[in-house]
């Protein structure tokens, strides 16, 4: 039977059908936790003029205020972060950057997936702020939030333009993605490679193609994103493996497989997380385990909330992606016992801060 799950102050605004939504991971949008009034369909027999939802990627074009954000949490290693894009049309379900869309008067439901908005200033904004007097190059992270390979840099190239800007001042940057597009700029990721200024970490939580397409719906393949790590590695790139979020009883089985397969396309280094569903990313997760995986759903959920002191989301720093517990434990030997065995994390290897300088100076910034 199906367990209840709390709603708190999230209304859940459901489609007018009960029909599954192909090609994306929620189902439905979750209520604005800032807006105090909302638009809901009690009765579809009793509206004949309600606008059907409508599933086609918009994009928003915005002029925004900053492209560079100094990261507060103490347990995400990294110390920036900049995002050309927000909002995710690859639609991962677990996706904790959902909750951020709200910010933007959004949804952290279907609008995450189907509002991706712009920021058509980004390469402006990040010259202009690396021009400071006083920054000192400390490495800053591409995609802290949303994947800067979304289907959305196809057409607006934000992301090459960035990583051009960071060339020119040889500004150290770190990618995370899961999508296979980004080595339409291996000429310059490799450059940059050169000069000890870039790594790539490529994120792989299945092999499960059933369960990919579920789960992250308009994400690459593992076998393809193995492709690209084989190619960036090759190419003298430094390039990683991030796994996930590991989630017990769907994909926390094969942590060795991707690490081994990682490996032997030449990643060096790794990371993973605990599944944890912040805000309403719980209810929205819900939703989609019991109805994709209604055999298992109520041991899936009884396991990550487990893992959590009970609850689907521990905000205490440290835990918050790792979990505790027998299951959260299990997860962690697995990750360092085969981290071990497949040589990952070895080196001391730092990205490179000393080159640093701004266009038309000569030599050292500092």
């Amino acid at each position: 039977m199906k367990k209840p799950l709390p709603q708190d102050h999230y209304k859940i605004q459901r489609s007018e059908t009960a029909s599954y939504l192909q090609g994306r991971g929620a189902q439905f949008n979750t209520k604005n936790r800032f807006f105090q009034y909302e638009q809901t369909k009690e009765h579809i027999e009793a509206i004949d003029d309600w606008e059907k939802e409508s599933l086609p990627t918009s994009y928003i074009l915005q002029k925004a205020k900053s492209i560079v954000n100094k990261v507060e949490s103490p347990d995400v290693g990294m110390g920036y972060s900049m995002n050309p894009y927000a909002g995710c049309e690859h639609g991962c379900i677990y996706c904790y950057a959902r909750n951020v869309h709200e910010y933007w008067g959004y949804s952290a439901g279907l609008d995450f997936e189907q509002k991706i908005i712009v920021k058509k200033n980004a390469p402006q904004l990040l010259r202009k702020f690396l021009m400071r007097p006083h920054w000192d190059a400390t490495p800053i992270m591409l995609s802290g939030n949303t994947d800067c390979y979304q289907p959305a840099e196809q057409q607006f190239r934000l992301t090459r333009s960035l990583l051009e800007i960071c060339n020119a001042f040889n500004q150290p940057v770190g990618i995370l993605t899961k999508n296979a597009y980004i080595l339409k700029d291996k000429d310059l990721i490799a450059e940059m490679a050169g000069k000890k200024i870039i790594s790539v970490m490529l994120s792989i939580t299945t092999f499960n193609e059933h369960l990919r397409r579920v789960m992250e719906p308009r994400t690459t393949t593992a076998v393809q994103k193995l492709r690209v790590m084989n190619e960036l590695s090759r190419a003298g790139v430094r390039v990683g493996v991030m796994m996930g979020p590991m989630i017990p009883g769907l994909n926390e089985h094969e942590m060795q497989r991707i690490m081994q397969a990682a490996a032997e396309n030449g990643a060096t280094f790794t990371a993973y997380t605990f599944i944890r569903l912040n805000g309403a990313i719980q209810f929205l997760f819900h939703d989609w385990l019991y109805k994709n995986f209604p055999d298992r759903a109520d041991k899936v959920w009884h396991l990550i909330t487990q893992s959590h002191d009970g609850k689907p989301n521990d905000s205490r720093w440290g835990l918050r992606m790792r979990g505790e517990g027998n299951i959260a434990k299990l997860v962690a030997q697995q990750y360092k016992k085969y981290g071990k065995l497949y040589h990952m994390n070895a080196d001391d290897w730092k990205l490179d801060s000393s080159i640093f300088r701004k266009p038309g100076q000569q030599g050292k910034l500092f």
